[in-house]
């Protein structure tokens, strides 16, 4: 009997060590990796999104990094097709696969699909932007709270578009973004390993501020600088960017926007704790001692 097609999926926070670790496993299995990271792919960003470096893109095959242009519609569904069929080819010559992210979306569009999102009223989206235009980010932070306090809690606090976006569906249709995301699930072909790094809170946020340190010794500041023409761009409502336009931008200095960056992306990484948490097929071990043989032991 022919083993089954089998796909790890290493997820957890930001800053966690989950590029290393899927590259490590990827190696073990001699396959390839499926990145599952909603700004990796983008081709024109680098430092603030932690992208893996050259010397570990050339250890192990990766997809879905560099694969599209920040001025591509990239989105949760876009990356299931793409994913899917990736995974199927990759499938052909290899058993197993490795898929690794932060983007809990993304991952739950690849494992169970993602629900085909009702029209929103033209005139609604355009009177947010207006009023976004206007007012600016806190009155658009305040509306998101008092119209679905649900979706503000898990959402991406500093990301006016993902925000817009929640406001623009409660307000067309009446429900939560979040509570529209109840399809069905799709079944796979292939088995699917879910393992989440973790590691203690006040450890977790070491690293984090450790590794913007580290981002603006690489050169940060200098990358932001190039990316001003595209502040407003979908891509561009990122942590590390963002901080750092406002501080371009004359509203910030540049050491409050680097305490920013520490500050946001640790409530980042506590927002992708609390997603993942609430997943029960994912297998948690601590990611100071992880390994691959603990991981292929889930297979057995």
């Amino acid at each position: 009997m022919q083993e089954a097609s089998t796909i790890f999926i290493i997820c957890g926070p930001t800053a966690i060590g989950k590029t290393a670790f899927a590259i490590e496993l990827a190696k073990a299995l001699g396959t390839e990796i499926i990145s599952a990271d909603s700004r990796q792919c983008y081709q024109e960003l680098g430092i603030a999104v932690a992208k893996p470096s050259a010397e570990q893109l050339l250890l192990v095959p990766h997809h879905f990094i560099d694969s599209h242009s920040i001025h591509d519609a990239v989105n949760a569904g876009v990356f299931e097709q793409y994913a899917l069929q990736k995974a199927a080819s990759l499938f052909q010559h290899h058993q197993h696969i490795v898929m690794v992210g932060g983007t809990g979306l993304y991952l739950k569009a690849f494992t169970e699909g993602i629900d085909e999102m009702p029209d929103i009223a033209p005139a609604i989206r355009a009177q947010i932007i207006a009023d976004y235009e206007l007012q600016g980010l806190a009155w658009l932070q305040t509306q998101v709270q008092e119209k679905d306090p649900k979706f503000w809690r898990q959402s991406e606090q500093q990301n006016p578009q993902r925000l817009m976006r929640g406001l623009e569906f409660i307000l067309s249709t009446g429900i939560s973004i979040l509570d529209f995301r109840k399809a069905e699930k799709k079944q796979r072909p292939f088995q699917i390993i879910k393992i989440g790094m973790e590691l203690p809170r006040e450890i977790l946020n070491q690293r984090i501020n450790q590794r913007v340190d580290q981002m603006l010794t690489q050169g940060l500041i200098d990358e932001a600088r190039e990316l001003l023409p595209f502040q407003n761009n979908n891509a561009l409502q990122t942590v590390g960017y963002q901080e750092l336009f406002a501080h371009f931008n004359g509203h910030i200095s540049e050491t409050l926007a680097i305490e920013q960056i520490k500050q946001h992306t640790r409530q980042y990484a506590k927002r992708q704790m609390t997603w993942f948490k609430k997943e029960t097929s994912i297998r948690w071990m601590d990611a100071s001692n992880i390994s691959v043989e603990k991981v292929l032991e889930l297979k057995a």
